[in-house]
C-alpha cells in the first residue's frame, strides 16, 4: 500500500492567547492543527506515509495549511480549495495547567463543506487504515461524505481507527453527539476514546468504557487515554494501563490526545498484527511510545507543530528502540537491573546499530562503573 493511514477531517487554524491587554483583549498566536492533521503529523514523524481528504478555504490560512501539510510529508491531493467557504478557526483558552476550552469560527467552516463528489478514493484504495473522527460527523455535507468513505473503506477491508474527540459547543444537540460518537465506534476497530468521552457516552470507568467498546460496538482494541495519568488499553485478552513520564510540565495540551493516536498507531502498524492479536507487552510497549510522544506534545504550543522528533522521546524513555532496554520511570535506562545515568540514557539512544556496537559496549562499562562507584 502507499500509505498506511488516509484520514478525513477537519484542517483548522489554532488560535491560543498569548497575552491579554488592560482591556481584556487578548493577543493571539496562530498554530496549524485539527485532530486529523495533529495525529497524521505524528504518524508520519514515527515512520508512517500518510494522506488526507478535508477541505480548506481559498484563504491565506488554507494556503498555509496545505503549505504546513506538504512540509510534515502529508499527503495533500485530497484536500479541496473552496473560494466560497472560509478556512474554520478555532479559538482556544488556556488554564494555569495547560487545559483547553474551544469556541469556534465554523458557521460554516470550509472543513463541513466537504462533500462526497469531492472525495479521492484512491487515497482509500491505496491506505492500510482509514481513519476519522466526530467533528466530520457535526454537519453535512461532510457527515455524509464521512459515512460513505467509512463504508468504502470497511467494503474494501481496511483497518478503520476512530476518534471521538467530542467538542460540545459544535453540536446542537448532546443526544446526536452521542448518537454519532457511538455509530463511529460501532465502526471501527481500533478506538481511541478519553475517560471524559467516556463518562459522557456511558457514566462508567475506563476500564468499564473500554469493554463497552469491545463488547457492544465490536471494536478489536480500545485505548482510554487518562489525561496526565496515562492510558489503559485492552484488546479483550491484554490489557492494562500505562503511566505518562514524571517531570513534564505542560504548557499547552492542545492536540495531546491527536498526537497520542497518532503515535500508538504507529507502533501498532509496524507489528504487522491485527489489533486482536497483539500481545500485553506489544500493547504495553505501543501505550508506553504514545504517553511520552503526547505528553512531551504538551511543552509546545500548538498541535501540528508540538510533534517532537521520534529520537527526543526514545531518549525519555532510556533508549528503549535501539538497545532494548526498559525504561526506569524517570528518563533514565535500566540494564540487566542496573540504572544508567540520564546522559548515557540519552547517548546510547542516539547510537546508530552496527557501526557502533563497540561503542555502546564501552558506554555500558562506564555506566556500571559509575553507579558502583
Amino acid at each position: 500500500m502507499r500509505y498506511d493511514v488516509t484520514a478525513i477531517g477537519e484542517l483548522l487554524i489554532d488560535f491560543a492567547c498569548v497575552s491579554t491587554d488592560k482591556g481584556g483583549y487578548p493577543t493571539l498566536a496562530a498554530h496549524p492543527g485539527g485532530a486529523p492533521g495533529n495525529l497524521l503529523a505524528a504518524l508520519t514523524a514515527y515512520g508512517c506515509r500518510t494522506a488526507l481528504l478535508g477541505k480548506v478555504g481559498t484563504d491565506a490560512f488554507g494556503s498555509l495549511l496545505l503549505d504546513t501539510m506538504a512540509r510534515a510529508g502529508i499527503e495533500t491531493a485530497g484536500i479541496v480549495s473552496d473560494p466560497d467557504c472560509f478556512t474554520t478557526l478555532a479559538f482556544v483558552t488556556l488554564d494555569s495547567t495547560g487545559n483547553r476550552t474551544f469556541s469556534f469560527a465554523r458557521k460554516p467552516g470550509a472543513d463541513t463543506r466537504l462533500r462526497d463528489a469531492e472525495l479521492n478514493l484512491s487515497l482509500i484504495d491505496d491506505c492500510r487504515d482509514f481513519h476519522f473522527g466526530t467533528l466530520s460527523l457535526t454537519d453535512d455535507p461532510v457527515r455524509t461524505a464521512t459515512q460513505k468513505a467509512v463504508a468504502y473503506a470497511r467494503e474494501r477491508g481496511k483497518l478503520i481507527s476512530f476518534d471521538p474527540n467530542l467538542r460540545k459547543p459544535l453540536w446542537k444537540d448532546m443526544g446526536e453527539a452521542k448518537r454519532q460518537m457511538l455509530w463511529g465506534a460501532s465502526q471501527a476497530d481500533i478506538v481511541k476514546i478519553s475517560d471524559e468521552e467516556v463518562d459522557f457516552l456511558w457514566s462508567c470507568t475506563p476500564e468499564e468504557g473500554a469493554e463497552r467498546l469491545l463488547q457492544d460496538c465490536g471494536a478489536k482494541l480500545a485505548f482510554v487515554t487518562l489525561g496526565p495519568r496515562g492510558c489503559y488499553f485492552s484488546n479483550g485478552t491484554a490489557s492494562g494501563t500505562v503511566e505518562t513520564p514524571s517531570g513534564i510540565r505542560p504548557v499547552d495540551t492542545t492536540g495531546a490526545g491527536d498526537i497520542f493516536g497518532g503515535s500508538v498507531l504507529s507502533r501498532i502498524l509496524k507489528t504487522g498484527k491485527a489489533p486482536e492479536a497483539l500481545t500485553e507487552a506489544e500493547l504495553r510497549q505501543a501505550t508506553r511510545f504514545a504517553c511520552c510522544a503526547a505528553s512531551l506534545s504538551t511543552q509546545r504550543y500548538g498541535g501540528i507543530s508540538s510533534v517532537v522528533p521520534e529520537h527526543e522521546v526514545w531518549a525519555v524513555l532510556g533508549g528503549a528502540k535501539k538497545t532494548g532496554l526498559t525504561g526506569g520511570g524517570s528518563g533514565q535506562a535500566l540494564l540487566l537491573g542496573v540504572r544508567l545515568p540520564p546522559i548515557l540514557s540519552f547517548f546510547l539512544a542516539s547510537l546508530q546499530e552496527a557501526s557502533l556496537s563497540s561503542v555502546r559496549s564501552l558506554i555500558i562499562y562506564l555506566g556500571r562503573a559509575l553507579v558502583s562507584r
